[in-house]
């Protein structure tokens, strides 16, 4: 599958309206970053990588409007839409990472000496190809975080995952359906249980979906299905994506993965986590620190729309969930596969970021 999520064209950011798959396929046409911020809060765009390819596409977007004649007017706008696209989903570290990445890109080009004039054409160009950067990274090192999962995939396994990991929620391969992929590619024999992920059914409408362009086998189950099929031992590991991860190695992902981390351990059970470094918040001790997105209880009321509870029920809609370090049995990251300990894994990690001529390549 080669569709891309979020890309760039003729002066407008088009994004995949993640909200009509896997039905219908279609790109909104974004002129302004409120529309970039709008379509990322009513999650058009979703998965924490994509969301920072989307935010770092806006902010080139907002950089042709700016209309400043002075270097700090400009830059006194600039973290107007910064900070518009910043609120629009507090859980996803990368959409933070994405925006400062392209801050320090505008600051490294407004400390240019030179006319303000020829330097807004450099910001205009300078901070598109920036993001265009951070875009191809990001499936670059899908690539490479699908080979070192790949490993840890037998042949013949049966695996889980939860939420919608793939190409829809990155720049174009997938973390946790990454690793599947990558899998498939090496062993052309496996199967995958999908999650159908309630309340908004990302496993059901998109992973399935992504599975089945893919031609890898795969049975769909409701979210409470996964600890009875794995009772029946009809599941040997699971995979799943991150929005954040603390340095402790506390992981922030879609709602219901804590559950499934809580099965695998019981069962015994390998539980991993696919995320490219820029989900690790270094920042955070723990996953207490998370910030815990707060959703429409109206998506758990209704089910596309369609009113399923009783007109005076109310609903609680936690967008994520923190998985505690104990339970995971390793991270999965373009920089290789971290176990636990995770405070010292993680920090080794830290330490030694790829260059950047090796990611872009």
């Amino acid at each position: 599958m080669s569709l891309k999520v979020v890309r760039w064209h003729d002066g407008v950011v088009q994004m995949l309206d993640q909200r009509r798959l896997p039905g219908t396929v279609e790109y909104l046409e974004l002129q302004t970053v409120e529309e970039v911020g709008e379509g990322i809060a009513h999650m058009a765009v979703r998965g924490a990588p994509a969301i920072g390819i989307a935010a770092a596409y806006g902010i080139a977007l907002a950089a042709r409007s700016i209309t400043a004649t002075t270097p700090d007017d400009w830059m006194e706008a600039f973290q107007k839409a910064k900070q518009g696209l910043a609120a629009t989903r507090p859980t996803a570290v990368n959409l933070v990472w994405a925006l400062d990445r392209m801050e320090a890109c505008a600051r490294r080009l407004l400390d240019r000496d030179g006319d303000f004039a020829n330097t807004r054409s450099l910001l205009d160009e300078g901070l598109l190809a920036e993001a265009r950067e951070i875009d191809e990274e990001d499936e670059w090192m899908c690539r490479r975080m699908g080979d070192f999962g790949a490993v840890l995939v037998p042949d013949g396994a049966s695996v889980l995952t939860h939420c919608n990991a793939g190409g829809l929620a990155t720049g174009g391969y997938g973390t946790a359906v990454g690793v599947i992929r990558s899998a498939w590619t090496r062993h052309s024999n496996l199967h995958v249980y999908v999650d159908e992920t309630r309340p908004l059914l990302q496993g059901a409408r998109l992973t399935a979906w992504e599975l089945s362009q893919e031609k890898i086998p795969y049975t769909l189950i409701t979210d409470n299905m996964a600890g009875w099929f794995m009772r029946c031992k009809k599941i040997d590991l699971a995979v799943v994506g991150a929005d954040r991860v603390a340095s402790n190695g506390d992981v922030a992902n879609k709602i219901g993965t804590y559950s499934v981390a809580v099965l695998c351990h019981h069962h015994g059970i390998p539980f991993y986590v696919a995320a490219p470094f820029s989900t690790v918040d270094m920042s955070l001790r723990s996953g207490e620190q998370i910030p815990i997105e707060q959703r429409n209880p109206n998506e758990v009321l209704a089910v596309q729309g369609n009113r399923v509870s009783p007109h005076d029920a109310r609903a609680a809609n936690p967008a994520f969930d923190v998985t505690p370090h104990e339970l995971i049995s390793a991270i999965i990251t373009e920089r290789g596969v971290l176990r636990p300990p995770f405070t010292e894994s993680l920090a080794t990690a830290a330490a030694h970021p790829l260059e950047r001529s090796e990611t872009a390549r």
